[in-house]
């Protein structure tokens, strides 16, 4: 979240970046009103504090001096005073809670580089890379691939689960448990990240740390009777592990990665993407995951990006790197890079992958923080996470790109040696 400080006095440099990512201006209206009254019901409780106090030092000097009669009036009038205080302490609490909903409710702001823009048509691409492969028949989807190899079940997955699963079998299984350790591998032996198991289920104030609540709750899924949530991205429990700690600078950056299952409601995209393993309720990643200071996070996104680009270029998938404008922007996100890989049975590119810059917004809201070197004050660390990849999709890039003309999928080589016989 934002400092409530910075809001206050950049009132008007946080609605025009709110507006910029198609924020309802009441929202910032509701924030300067609240926050005028909790000023001003401050003000008033210290006024009167300050009469109680003054008048409680007159009282105590006529009674010693034996001028009951007067103080008698004195004593009737502060215990008006104290009454009145109780009342203004009990609306002060219930406006600071009001305060605390606005304020998180406000998302980041975006980076002056950010492009404007009011949603995805309006993504500026940045680069390419990787040749799109000619085929001489017709690509056929991912979904047709796998069923006829047998090794996608969407109905079966429908029967077990509902609508937005799928089952994989056979090598489909295995293919996806290549990738994992094929990532888990890349990024932990070349690129420097710790590798952590973390729990598929959290609690509130995890999930509020990392900005998933109270604004989203809708795309979650609770277990019932019980403060637990099922995790949509390692993003939030990898993030939390530093919550309410302060890290020593000379441990920065962090870096960690972590493979999970991820559930999501998908609320609002219904009917999209309803074909497939694009957009299911559980799904699987590998995240990556950055704590750094404020003067390294810019070159720390950059280095994020390279990190899950080396992925698909080992695995020969052509793909294009987006800037996100302004509308198409996450909640908690000052700046982030969308990788998308190229589908040819579906002849577009999709995402894969997203690389955020989440300056101090994520951490402010957990209390993550770490101490400079020669310093006593702490400071608030940037976090920044991005997919290193997600397996679903990575898995149909690779039956879509490495289809044959027999119906059969070749194997990326960068993957074989997953394969090969062990026992």
């Amino acid at each position: 979240m934002l400092e409530l400080r910075f809001v206050r006095e950049n009132l008007e440099l946080v609605r025009q970046k709110s507006l910029l990512r198609g924020v309802d201006p009441q929202l910032i209206d509701r924030f300067a009103a609240t926050d005028q009254k909790r000023l001003a019901t401050i003000a008033e409780v210290e006024a009167l504090k300050n009469r109680r106090n003054t008048v409680s030092k007159t009282i105590a000097s006529l009674k010693q001096s034996g001028d009951n009669g007067l103080a008698e009036p004195l004593i009737k009038e502060m215990r008006q005073v104290s009454d009145r205080i109780k009342e203004l302490d009990t609306e002060l609490a219930d406006i600071e809670h009001e305060l605390q909903d606005v304020i998180m409710a406000i998302p980041n702001l975006c980076d002056d580089s950010v492009p404007a823009g009011g949603g995805e048509q309006d993504n500026v691409e940045i680069k390419r890379w990787g040749a799109i492969p000619a085929f001489s028949f017709q690509p056929r989807p991912h979904w047709e691939i796998g069923e006829q190899l047998g090794i996608l079940d969407f109905e079966t997955a429908s029967r077990l689960a509902g609508a937005r699963f799928a089952l994989l079998k056979g090598f489909g299984s295995r293919l996806s448990r290549a990738l994992v350790n094929f990532f888990l591998d890349l990024h932990t032996q070349r690129h420097g990240y710790t590798e952590v198991l973390p729990p598929f289920m959290v609690n509130a104030k995890t999930m509020t740390g990392t900005g998933q609540l109270p604004k989203f709750k809708e795309d979650l899924f609770k277990v019932e009777g019980w403060d637990l949530w099922l995790i949509p991205t390692a993003e939030v429990p990898v993030t939390n592990m530093y919550a309410e700690t302060t890290i020593d600078e000379a441990d920065l950056p962090l870096k960690h990665t972590a493979y999970t299952p991820c559930f999501r409601s998908e609320a609002g995209s219904y009917g999209k993407d309803t074909r497939g393993l694009i957009r299911q309720h559980q799904f699987e990643k590998v995240e990556l995951v950055k704590f750094t200071t404020p003067e390294a996070s810019w070159d720390e996104l950059e280095t994020l990006l390279a990190d899950a680009e080396a992925a698909l270029q080992l695995l020969e998938l052509p793909y294009r790197v987006i800037t996100l404008c302004t509308g198409d922007l996450g909640f908690s996100a000052a700046k982030t890079y969308d990788i998308e890989v190229w589908l040819p049975g579906q002849n577009c590119y999709r995402e894969i992958s997203s690389c955020s810059n989440f300056l101090d917004f994520q951490a402010r809201r957990a209390g993550i923080r770490y101490r400079p070197k020669g310093e006593k004050k702490s400071r608030l660390v940037h976090t920044l996470n991005g997919s290193g990849l997600a397996v679903g999709r990575t898995l149909l890039a690779i039956l879509e790109n490495y289809q044959q003309a027999d119906g059969t999928v070749r194997l990326p080589g960068a993957l074989e040696p997953y394969f090969q016989t062990r026992f």
